[in-house]
C-alpha cells in the first residue's frame, strides 16, 4: 500500500533521492530493478547520477515500485501526483464501496436461497470472462451481490452458514479482480482480509484456497515478497491433506498457488526458484481434463504458456521471454480480460527484447480484447509512455492508444 513517506533533503539528485527511498523501504538493487523492468546495473547508474534526464516512464515505475505517490519527490520542484498520468477510479467504485463498508445489513427480509446465490456468482464470473468491459459490468452485479452474500452469512446457521460465509469469500474475491489496480489500496486490503476470514470460517479448502491465492497477489503486487512467500507456502501446507480426494477445482486451485509461487520468486530475482515451481505447476495442469478452465485463477492446460511468459519477463530473461511470447501469443484462452493480461505480458517481452513496434502491436491488440484490463495496468502504461517519447515513426500510434486509454501524453 502506498504510504506517505517523509521528503528526503531538498538538495538530492534525483539519483541519491532514488537510493533514499529504496534503503527506506528495505530494497536491494536486484529487486527494485525487477519491479520497474530494468537491470540492477540501470538502478546503480541512476543512483550514482550516471543517467541524467530519466524519462517519464521511469520515474512513474520508480515511484510505483518504491510506494511513492508524488513523483516529485523523486525529482524535486512543486507536486506531480503519480494518478495524474493514470487517471480516475472506475465509475461504480463509489457504488462498490459503499457495499463493503456498510455495517448494518437488513435482516427484516429472509436471506436470498443459497443455490440461487451461488448461481448468481457463477454467472457473475461468466459475465467478466466474456466481456471487453469488465469492470462496468462487475461494477453493476457487485453491490447487491456483496449484500445478498452479507445477508446470508449472517442469517444461516450450521452447514448452511459456512456454506454461506464460503460464498461470502467467493464474492470478495471477485470483488478483488474489480478493486486491483483502482486508486483505492485500503479497499482493496479490506477485501483481501475479509475473505480470509470469510474462507477460514467456512471451513471449505476451496474457499480458503481462493483467498490464498489472492492474499499471495497483494502482498506481492505492493512489494512485500516475504510476505507473499510465506503466505503461498502456509496454504499449500494447510491444503495438503485434501488433495488425495481433491475436486478437479481443487487441484487446479492447488496448482495456481504453485505458479503464484513461482512468479513471486522471479519478481524477487530467484530464477531458478521460479522456474521449478512453474514446472510443479505445469505438471499439475497437464493432468487437468483438456478442457477444463477454473473460472477465478484462470488455471488450466492453456494458461500454462502465458505463465511461462510472464515468469521469463519477471526474471528478467530477454530471451527466454522472447521465445515464449512467440510461441503462446495467439494463445486462444477463454477469457476477454485474462487474454487482455496476457498480451500485457507479451508486451513487455517484447519491451524486454528492445523491439518497441512489437510491443506496441500487442499492446493495442491487448486493447482491442480486454479495454478496461489495459486502462488500469500500470505496466502497459509505462511502455505508452515510452514507446510516445520514442523511435518517430510509432510516436503518433503511442499516442492515439495512449489517448483512448485516458493518459496524459
Amino acid at each position: 500500500m502506498h504510504g506517505d513517506t517523509p521528503d528526503p533533503a531538498p538538495e538530492l539528485t534525483v539519483g541519491q533521492r532514488v537510493q533514499y527511498y529504496r534503503r527506506k523501504r528495505g530494497m536491494s538493487r536486484e529487486v527494485l530493478a525487477g519491479l520497474v523492468g530494468k537491470s540492477a546495473r540501470w538502478v546503480k547508474a541512476v543512483e550514482r547520477g550516471e543517467i541524467q534526464n530519466t524519462k517519464l516512464p521511469a520515474l512513474l515505475a520508480l515511484a510505483d515500485a518504491l510506494k511513492v505517490r508524488d513523483v516529485s519527490k523523486l525529482t524535486g520542484g512543486p507536486p506531480l501526483p503519480a494518478g495524474m498520468f493514470r487517471g480516475p477510479g472506475h465509475a461504480a467504485l463509489p457504488d462498490v464501496r459503499d457495499a463493503i463498508n456498510a455495517v448494518a445489513v437488513s435482516m427484516t427480509d429472509p436471506p436470498p436461497p443459497l443455490p440461487h446465490l451461488e448461481a448468481r456468482l457463477a454467472a457473475a464470473w461468466q459475465a467478466r470472462h466474456a466481456a471487453p468491459d469488465h469492470r462496468t459490468v462487475l461494477g453493476a452485479l457487485l453491490p447487491e451481490l456483496i449484500r445478498d452474500a452479507k445477508h446470508a452469512a449472517r442469517a444461516y446457521e450450521g452447514d448452511d452458514r459456512r456454506r454461506a460465509l464460503a460464498l461470502l469469500a467467493g464474492v470478495y474475491n471477485l470483488t478483488q479482480f474489480y478493486v486491483a489496480y483502482q486508486p483505492s489500496p485500503d479497499l482493496l486490503w479490506r477485501v483481501v482480509e475479509r475473505s480470509i476470514m470469510a474462507a477460514e470460517e467456512s471451513d471449505d479448502p476451496r474457499a480458503f484456497a481462493g483467498a490464498v491465492w489472492l492474499a499471495a497477489q497483494a502482498h506481492r503486487d505492493a512489494g512485500d515478497f516475504d510476505a507473499a512467500e510465506a503466505i503461498n507456502r502456509e496454504g499449500l501446507e494447510l491444503l495438503r491433506p485434501h488433495m488425495l480426494t481433491a475436486t478437479t477445482d481443487l487441484r487446479a486451485l492447488w496448482g495456481a498457488l504453485h505458479h503464484e509461487a513461482a512468479y513471486t520468486a522471479a519478481r524477487a530475482g530467484q530464477r531458478g526458484t521460479a522456474w521449478r515451481w512453474w514446472e510443479q505447476a505445469d505438471a499439475i495442469a497437464r493432468r487437468l481434463p483438456s478442457g477444463f478452465y477454473e473460472p477465478m485463477t484462470s488455471f488450466s492446460r492453456v494458461i500454462m504458456g502465458a505463465h511461462a511468459v510472464t515468469i521469463a519477463v519477471e526474471a528478467r530473461q530477454g530471451g527466454e521471454a522472447r521465445k515464449q511470447a512467440v510461441r503462446s501469443a495467439n494463445t486462444a484462452i477463454p477469457s476477454q480480460p485474462r487474454r487482455g493480461r496476457h498480451l500485457i505480458e507479451v508486451a513487455r517481452a517484447w519491451q524486454l527484447a528492445g523491439n518497441l513496434d512489437a510491443a506496441l502491436g500487442a499492446l493495442t491488440r491487448a486493447y482491442v480484447a480486454a479495454p478496461e484490463t489495459i486502462r488500469y495496468n500500470g505496466f502497459a502504461k509505462r511502455i505508452v509512455l515510452e514507446v510516445a517519447e520514442g523511435p518517430e515513426n510509432l510516436r503518433q500510434d503511442a499516442r492515439n492508444l495512449a489517448d483512448r486509454l485516458g493518459m496524459l501524453v
